[in-house]
């Protein structure tokens, strides 16, 4: 077959292809801005999407019929001024200087970051990886779920906005308003983006460590929740249910199936009906196992409904529910119901010993879930250290809901939209993401030896050096080459842009 003689241009892959371009020079943009001018475009940009917080909550779930509007409220509430709240007193932009091991450590930013965005927490997740970029001087480019692309699209305009009028480089936030896989596999593959951040499915989290570029990729959830004899059994439960049903269960850090102490199982399970859980009975077990899973997986169409939908879509009735706890035998793989659920279906299992219980977790989380998250309620330190040691997760969140407490909203954990599962997960970071992990430090090392003195860098700025000498000359021929070198650009950009647009 031979080649045609016109090659009909990927409109839309040479609009991104402009974007990665606006992207990379606003990240270098951003690299020179000092910490005054960073905080005044991340303030701005938090109080921009705290000011809509509710209005996309209502937006989200409209768009993706998932999830509780006033649980997503939280989420873009927590997702942009708490955040601020947290980490506007670290310096991710002045040089560290330890005088004792004679380093001098410079932050680099990574420079453009591709952002994946999940349809679960679509909004929030904007907002949370757009601020964790500008935190640390990076220009980043979002890319929402097909399900989801108004909303995000339109938030991430917004903050755009109030990024540049607060003094960003335009380009420093942008958004793929019509994604699709091919396109989202160019991009993530080209040698302009710097740093990947895949929070997803599975499928788009490997595409992105496939790409050839750095990647934070997370895994599956499937959080397994101890309840031993010496928990508060009331405020275990009340803990419980209030995390499996917020915002619908569709945190994957949401618990997944209690492991209940056979002592105590009954009086728990008394406890969770007293939080409004429907207890369901065998035969309403079996026909949500149906229901929930498919020849094809999970049931797509039940994540974050409402248990009373889920319970009526099984054929029973659940009204006024605010989970459903469906007890099982077998806590196994094989049993469908303690697999991950983004939805608010929560198994229910006894155990004789703390050793029965950790072999249950391990089970349960072996086809997926691990490296993600667990819980336990108890007051018994060594079953908290022994299932901590044993369970294959690596935040264990005691005493607490398992949603907000394991992704760090209810805990002293980094407060996270994305969760790193680390090596057992497949993950290149086993941590909840943060904004330390945008950046890496340059660092200069001095000879360690003792006769070998430390310099004074104290006060030294590498925003602001002292100008170096240079000759008349080559000023006057470097700024020549310089604005001619702009005009041919722009000629350039021009007549691409009137290309692509007259496709």
């Amino acid at each position: 077959m031979t080649e045609p003689l016109i090659k009909v241009p990927d409109v839309q892959f040479e609009r991104a292809k402009l974007m990665l371009d606006r992207a990379s020079w606003a990240a270098a943009k951003m690299q020179k801005l000092d910490r005054a001018t960073t905080r005044r475009i991340v303030d701005a940009v938090a109080a921009a999407g705290h000011a809509k917080a509710q209005a996309y909550a209502e937006w989200a779930v409209r768009e993706t019929g998932m999830g509780v509007v006033e649980h997503k409220r939280i989420k873009n509430e927590a997702s942009t001024k708490g955040l601020v709240e947290l980490y506007g007193n670290e310096d991710f932009i002045s040089p560290r200087i330890d005088p004792v091991k004679k380093i001098v450590e410079l932050p680099r930013p990574a420079g453009v970051i591709f952002a994946l965005i999940p349809v679960t927490n679509p909004v929030s997740t904007v907002f949370f990886k757009t601020l964790l970029a500008l935190m640390t001087r990076n220009a980043v480019i979002l890319s929402p779920h097909p399900q989801a692309k108004a909303c995000c699209s339109d938030a991430a305009r917004v903050l755009a906005e109030a990024a540049r009028a607060a003094g960003a480089p335009d380009g420093a936030i942008q958004v793929i308003e019509e994604p699709n896989i091919p396109l989202l596999e160019k991009l993530m593959a080209d040698e302009r983006v710097d740093l990947i951040i895949a929070t997803g499915g599975p499928s788009v989290v490997k595409a992105a460590y496939r790409s050839g570029n750095p990647a934070f990729g997370v895994g599956p959830g499937n959080a397994p929740v101890l309840v031993d004899e010496t928990a508060d059994l009331k405020l275990a439960a009340k803990r419980i249910v209030a995390s499996k049903s917020f915002d619908n269960s569709i945190l994957c850090t949401n618990e997944s199936t209690v492991l209940a102490f056979t002592t105590i199982a009954d009086r728990l399970l008394d406890a969770l009906k007293a939080e409004k859980s429907h207890i369901c009975t065998p035969e309403e077990t079996d026909k949500l196992r149906k229901l929930l899973f498919t020849e094809h997986g999970f049931n797509i169409g039940m994540i974050g409904k409402d248990a009373s939908v889920i319970a009526r879509e099984a054929g029973f009735n659940a009204s006024g529910a605010k989970i459903l706890v469906t007890p099982v035998n077998l806590v196994q793989p094989e049993e469908k119901l303690v697999r991950e659920k983004l939805c608010p279906v929560l198994a229910f299992a006894r155990v004789q010993t703390i050793d029965q219980a950790i072999s249950a977790a391990r089970s349960m989380m072996r086809k997926s879930g691990k490296g993600h998250s667990a819980a336990i309620h108890s007051k018994n330190e060594a079953n908290i250290m022994a299932y901590a040691a044993a369970v294959p997760a690596l935040r264990v969140a005691v005493n607490t809901g398992c949603s907000l407490g394991a992704s760090g909203y209810e805990t002293n954990l980094g407060p996270s939209m994305t969760i790193g599962t680390g090596f057992a997960g497949g993950s290149s970071i086993g941590d909840n993401l943060t904004p330390h992990h945008l950046l890496h430090y340059a660092r200069i090392a001095y000879n360690k030896d003792a006769s070998e003195s430390f310099g004074n860098f104290t006060g030294l700025d590498p925003l602001n050096m002292p100008k170096r000498d240079s000759s008349p000359v080559s000023l006057a021929v470097d700024n020549s080459s310089d604005s001619e070198l702009r005009k041919e650009l722009r000629r350039i950009i021009l007549e691409e842009l009137k290309a692509v647009l007259a496709a």
